[in-house]
């Protein structure tokens, strides 16, 4: 019987080869070769059921198999070469001596990272993702050390990371760098090293700390006289550099335009008010009524608009007096009606663009799939596009919402991407044609296969477990995936990968002539043999043992005297017919 490989472990390493790997299974005994892919290796036969070896160079995701006088091992256990991981930056590139700070790796193969070390110390990983680590820097004393991270592809290249005692803050920005000579207003200073602030003066005078993180501040200005003034943050670490901010009489707010201009008499729609100077606001006014203010800056207002009739003036008042008047117009608009959506469902993860179509939907001042809003694309009178929010399986109202109220719901249904368990068979001929059976979950809404990048055709979905299509034509061992609204299906879990075989070749039989009674052994010389599931002499089956992909030994069967046809099979089909003479006794 042939071996049988059940496990490598681990199951990935480098490219350039020499990761020492274990391979478990059956039928070890009197192994010839060892191979990745189609790359020989060194190895050493443990027992009948573990091999070690130590892998050769190579690429990708292959297949590992046991060679034995019984034959090749045909199970599909893989082995894949990982890139090796490469370190570009880190943020921060510096931290205290006592560690405990969370510090970003930023790369490319970083995925399956098995240590961090800050020096010859291990960080605790916090996330890893193929792009981005984050880890916790152990303790150190003030020194430069390497940060590497390992993973199964080896160890990145060194980026420098410096402990230091407790560092001076640096500031790199205000918001606002200007304000009101009264003070009292949030000012928001970004750095590093900002922790465990003492101070923050702006010229000689302090102001009052809210908020202190290592990289921002909150703190309200003190009162001043028109100036110039520095800005300065004090920890243990010393006093950070200065930068400007600038008291000014507050000025007169200035409006330049409203969108939209018109709504409904009711009120409650979203106005915004663009203009300058509008911090501080203390009244929006839509004629003698007032607006409840949603968000202030300096050049926008927010604002819900209260109910009111005809043509009314818009104002705005901060500090420094009272705008200039915009007219807004209540009028009474049509109730937006939604007729149609497509499509009609899509992927958990959102990000697809949906067309809604329907009547009365100008001016549209959100898109809701259930309660989470979408991206607005387009906006006429008869449609809108919008790019779909994420949200679990289910199914939601969407809803459209103007000046005229809300439109009338629409059910959305968000779909589970599929998943792909397994196929049957898991090999086939390069032809193509013939028909495999996909297992795996969320597959009823199925729109395609592929095998690699070759689309399967004759799909049949039998459940939402299960598919048949037939297999295109192809080379070597491919993944298959399966499409629906929900997404495409990966090779992350499950067994979804493929392999084309070649037609078996038959160009020898030694010997050629044997004993009417049978026994004898025969051996089929060719090609495309490794996978033969069967022999036979004239149509009777013959037992046999597949030695190689180009030799398989065959017991005769008992035969009249005569010549009949040899003929060998494998899932790829069968072979050329080659004569076999039976000799009388």
């Amino acid at each position: 019987m042939a071996p049988v490989v059940t496990s490598v472990s681990p199951a990935q390493g480098a490219p350039a080869g020499g990761t020492n790997v274990t391979l478990t299974g059956s039928g070890f005994t009197g192994a010839t070769m060892v191979r990745f892919g189609p790359n020989g290796t060194t190895f050493v036969l443990v027992s009948d059921t573990q091999i070690t070896a130590k892998t050769p160079a190579g690429t990708g995701t292959v297949q590992v198999t046991v060679t034995a006088p019984t034959g090749t091992s045909t199970q599909n256990v893989f082995f894949t070469y990982a890139a090796a991981p490469v370190l570009t930056a880190l943020i921060p590139p510096s931290g205290p001596t006592a560690g405990g700070n969370v510090v970003t790796l930023n790369g490319t193969n970083l995925t399956g990272a098995t240590s961090v070390k800050f020096g010859s110390n291990s960080a605790v990983i916090l996330t890893n993702t193929a792009t981005q680590i984050t880890a916790i820097a152990p303790a150190a004393p003030p020194s430069s050390v390497n940060v590497t991270v390992t993973t199964p592809g080896g160890t990145s290249n060194p980026l420098p990371y410096t402990y230091a005692a407790t560092p001076a803050p640096v500031l790199s920005s205000l918001s606002p760098t200007s304000g009101p000579t009264a003070g009292g207003n949030v000012v928001t200073l970004n750095g590093t090293n900002l922790t465990g602030a003492t101070s923050v003066k702006f010229g000689s005078n302090s102001a009052v700390i809210l908020t202190n993180t290592a990289t921002q501040i909150t703190a309200i200005a003190p009162a001043a006289p028109p100036s110039s003034v520095n800005v300065t943050v004090s920890t243990a670490g010393g006093t950070s550099n200065p930068l400007p901010y600038t008291y000014a009489a507050t000025p007169v707010p200035v409006l330049s335009s409203l969108s939209p201009t018109s709504g409904p008499t009711a009120g409650g729609n979203v106005v915004t008010l663009n203009g300058t100077n509008l911090t501080g606001a203390t009244s929006v006014k839509f004629g003698s009524n007032s607006a409840v203010i949603l968000t202030n800056t300096a050049t926008q207002i927010t604002a819900t608009a209260p109910a009111g009739t005809g043509t009314v003036n818009v104002t705005v008042t901060t500090p420094g007096g009272t705008s200039n008047p915009l007219p807004y117009t209540y009028a009474a608009a049509p109730v937006p009606v939604l007729s149609s959506l497509s499509p009609t469902s899509g992927p958990t993860a959102g990000g697809n663009v949906v067309t809604l179509n329907g009547t009365n939907l100008t001016g549209a001042t959100s898109v809701k799939f259930g309660s989470n809003s979408a991206t607005v694309l387009t906006n006429t009178a008869g449609q809108i596009t919008a790019i779909a929010p994420a949200g679990p399986p289910s199914s939601v109202n969407v809803t459209v919402t103007t000046a005229g109220g809300t439109s009338n719901p629409l059910p959305y249904f968000y779909l589970a991407a599929p998943t792909l368990s397994d196929l049957s068979p898991h090999l086939g001929p390069d032809t193509g044609g013939n028909t495999v059976t996909v297992f795996g979950t969320n597959l009823t809404l199925t729109t395609a296969v592929n095998f690699g990048g070759s689309p399967a055709t004759s799909l049949v979905v039998v459940s939402d477990n299960q598919l048949t299509v037939t297999a295109p034509a192809g080379v070597g061992t491919v993944v298959v995936t399966v499409t629906t609204p929900g997404g495409t299906s990966t090779a992350a879990s499950g067994n979804p990968y493929y392999t084309y075989l070649g037609a078996p070749v038959l160009t020898s039989l030694t010997p050629s002539h044997g004993a009417d009674v049978g026994g004898d052994a025969i051996v089929l010389a060719g090609s495309n043999l490794t996978y033969t599931d069967a022999v036979t002499f004239g149509g009777v089956p013959a037992s046999f043992a597949a030695i190689s992909d180009t030799q398989v030994v065959a017991t005769s069967p008992a035969g009249a005297p005569g010549t009949v046809n040899v003929v060998a099979h494998t899932p790829a089909g069968n072979s050329n017919a080659l004569p076999f003479v039976y000799d009388p006794s």
